[in-house]
């Protein structure tokens, strides 16, 4: 009887035991054309084994990794494809990229920010005084979604001219939207998108006796 401790590693556990014997003995063939063929016929099994793996792009390519990877890159055939390093096992990923740039005021997002650039680029006029309005209300809204304190206009315009380093100028005559109004917006849509319960959902659906 084989015990698991006794037998050799299995690098990739998904294929199963049989896979993993099958490599071992393809490893020990000197013909380097049968080594080929049963490499083939090996691939050929193992993608039968794992199915999933035809949703992924290029699965065959996966499958020949995954070979020279069981056979812990012992495995001397020809490859349709670039054969892996042991070093692609050990390789830290890439670290990720974010911006380097802090936003000044998170409730806002960086997309408004964007936004403010865009629109300083604007040359004056009407057109330009409409989108001022625009971002001003839509600032407020991001405003009061994070804080439910009441915020001034004032204070939205000189958070305006901050974000636009100071292109951007809110017109004192301009009165933006009422704090009461767009809290009750929020709230009205915070409602609808609130799913019924099961239980309201049952006595909806009895007849009344």
């Amino acid at each position: 009887m084989e015990y698991n401790t006794s037998r050799s590693k299995m690098s990739i556990s998904e294929y199963g035991r049989n896979i993993q014997k099958m490599i071992e003995y393809i490893i020990t063939v000197e013909d380097k054309d049968k080594r080929n063929k049963l490499a083939r016929a090996t691939i050929d099994v193992m993608g039968r084994l794992n199915p999933h793996l035809r949703d992924v792009s290029d699965f065959k390519h996966k499958l020949w990794d995954h070979l020279f990877i069981m056979s812990d890159f012992k495995l001397d055939v020809d490859s349709p494809y670039p054969i892996p390093s042991p070093e692609v096992l050990t390789r830290k990923p890439e670290r990720l990229k974010y911006a380097s740039n802090n936003i000044n005021f998170k409730h806002y997002g960086r997309n408004l920010e964007r936004m403010i650039d865009k629109a300083s680029t604007f040359p004056e006029g009407e057109e330009k005084d409409a989108l001022i309005k625009l971002i001003a209300n839509h600032m407020k809204k991001s405003y009061l979604t994070w804080n439910r304190e009441s915020v001034s206009d004032e204070e939205i315009a000189k958070h305006l001219s901050t974000l636009s380093n100071g292109k951007l100028k809110l017109n004192e005559n301009i009165r933006l939207n009422h704090t009461n109004e767009i809290l009750s917006k929020n709230k009205r849509r915070k409602h609808h998108q609130k799913p019924p319960s099961s239980k309201s959902q049952h006595y909806k659906g009895r007849k009344t006796q």
